[in-house]
């Protein structure tokens, strides 16, 4: 069981329901997290069991980047809008650079989520030795 990290800004939140509506079977066998809204929306579209931290701009990307820094993420799925400025945008590039620190799956587009869950159901996500160890496996693809 991975824990997934489910993050939308609002102009991508209609794709990430969808996303996780066309993916619920393979969803429903991980543990699940996201953002206040976007979860709230996954949860309401999907009925899969979503832990909801609060908003991003009101410290959700930063509660996730915790959780990445404690080995207490395994993926992350972050459906970001390139082309409206956030105002927590110093939050989001945190939120990027700990995925990149701590080697944690990060994909941030809708083509990306699809080959990351897609990688997830076949076992290829699968990469760290024993249950959210600290042991990593290199997988060969």
């Amino acid at each position: 069981m991975l824990r997934i990290a489910l993050i939308a800004h609002d102009k991508k939140k209609d794709n990430i329901v969808e996303l996780a509506s066309e993916f619920k079977d393979i969803l429903t066998n991980h543990k699940l997290y996201a953002t206040g809204t976007t979860g709230s929306r996954i949860i309401e579209a999907t009925g899969l069991d979503v832990h909801r931290f609060r908003s991003g701009p009101l410290g959700g990307d930063q509660q996730i980047g915790a959780a990445i820094s404690n080995n207490e993420m395994d993926l992350v799925i972050f459906l970001r809008d390139p082309l409206t400025p956030q105002a927590h945008e110093p939050d989001i590039s945190a939120l990027l650079r700990l995925c990149d620190v701590y080697e944690i799956p990060l994909a941030t587009n809708d083509s990306s989520a699809r080959i990351m869950i897609e990688a997830v159901d076949k076992g290829i996500i699968n990469w760290r030795e024993g249950e959210h160890g600290d042991d990593w496996k290199r997988i060969e693809i």
